[in-house]
């Protein structure tokens, strides 16, 4: 099971108190399936857009997995989607059905945001789960506020709790601050090291997509700097600068010090919701503080250039020098929440049982393979690595 391997969700937070979403007038919605190119462009434009629902990441990152981008009307106006990928099981037993990160809103404003959210459920559960036979897996993103409604509404309607992120908290960070509130928000010891990056002669690019070759060389030289297995989707770069959707491409951001790189990263800038994608450094950034500046003016240039009020800089796999960089970037205006559990949910005991069952074999693969890989690479052990601040995502 390949489709959400490298992302699944774990609870143990207050995201997870058992509370019950108030019950919303349910509408039924039309649905329709489009092409990828078609898909990428409309969704462009949604408030919930974001890497993982578009179908040139998925296409490349999943190719042997079947692809449906599923549009979602009200009285003929889209109002939402979610890109299905559908995935046999072992020995061809059944096929599964996963949204990751989906379903998303096109407006998540609208009045009855929480309405039209439980309607795209409700059909995909009527088209994956009662039509087709297959296990339906949704994984809704880290909410903003303490209880992820989305999540909530999943186990109210009969989805039941699957895999889990070992490390699952996203650090966030409030986009819609001018400079002074933004460094007032900032833990005291992560601006300590920001003023001390502003007088060590750096600066700051923003550059184009046919820049991205210098990206690259940076991001190889750190990878075996580090010695560590990429397990990210850093292979689908090519595919996510070569859209054809400028809004969804993602943006590039370099730091130089005396004429030569020193950082750079690659950021999602669509929806509501901007993601940390991949950095890259060398090994000047960490004595200059590089990944502080860095992250100051992306910050800044979210804010005056884009409609997005969060900026989630991802998770942190268990580096403990990592969790402290982000979670003073957070600071006291963002916030930490997890990604939840996936939530699974069959028509049929049989379709659950055998899906549920791939799921847990799936996931005991990947805990052994990660487990080796870290006892086999020292310097990759959370409660050992000294993980510079803008070091690759997982």
């Amino acid at each position: 099971m390949s489709v959400i391997a490298d992302r699944l969700a774990h609870a143990g937070s207050d995201a997870h108190q058992k509370v019950r979403p108030a019950a919303v007038a349910v509408p039924k919605l039309q649905t329709r399936i489009v092409s990828g190119a078609e898909w990428d462009r409309i969704i462009a434009e949604f408030d919930e857009t974001c890497q993982e629902q578009l179908h040139a990441f998925a296409a490349t990152r999943w190719p042997s997995v079947a692809q449906e981008p599923m549009l979602f009307l009200l009285d003929g106006e889209i109002v939402g989607g979610s890109l299905m990928m559908v995935q046999p099981l072992p020995l061809r037993l059944g096929r599964i059905a996963v949204s990751k990160w989906g379903p998303m809103l096109k407006d998540a404003k609208r009045p009855d945001a929480d309405a039209i959210h439980a309607g795209m459920v409700e059909a995909l559960i009527a088209d994956y789960a009662d039509k087709r036979g297959q296990m339906l897996s949704v994984l809704p993103r880290a909410s903003i506020t303490p209880v992820n409604r989305e999540y909530e509404r999943l186990l109210a309607r009969g989805f039941k709790r699957g895999s889990e992120l070992t490390f699952p908290n996203r650090y966030i960070v409030n986009l819609r601050l001018d400079d002074a509130a933004l460094r007032k928000s900032f833990h005291q010891k992560w601006r300590y090291h920001l003023n001390k990056s502003e007088k060590a002669g750096l600066s700051f690019e923003h550059a184009g997509p046919e820049r991205i070759g210098e990206f690259e060389t940076l991001y190889t030289a750190m990878t075996d700097r580090k010695q560590f297995t990429d397990h990210s989707a850093y292979g689908t770069v090519t595919a996510l600068m070569n859209i054809d959707v400028p809004a969804l491409r993602p943006e590039l951001f370099f730091v130089r010090h005396d004429g030569e790189l020193v950082a750079g990263a690659l950021v999602f800038k669509a929806g509501d919701r901007a993601v940390y994608l991949y950095g890259a450094t060398n090994d000047q950034a960490l004595p200059l503080r590089a990944g502080y500046f860095l992250h100051w003016h992306v910050i800044r240039w979210l804010r005056d250039n884009t409609s997005a009020t969060w900026y989630d800089l991802g998770g942190t796999d268990g580096f403990q020098g990592l969790h402290q960089f982000k979670k003073g970037m957070v600071g006291e205006a963002g916030v930490i929440r997890p990604v939840p559990p996936v939530a699974n949910y069959a028509s049929r005991p049989l379709a659950y049982m055998l899906g549920a069952g791939a799921f847990a074999a799936r996931d005991a693969f990947h805990f052994t393979m990660r487990t080796i890989d870290a006892w086999s690479n020292p310097k990759k052990r959370p409660t050992q690595a000294k993980h510079e601040p803008a070091g690759a995502e997982e």
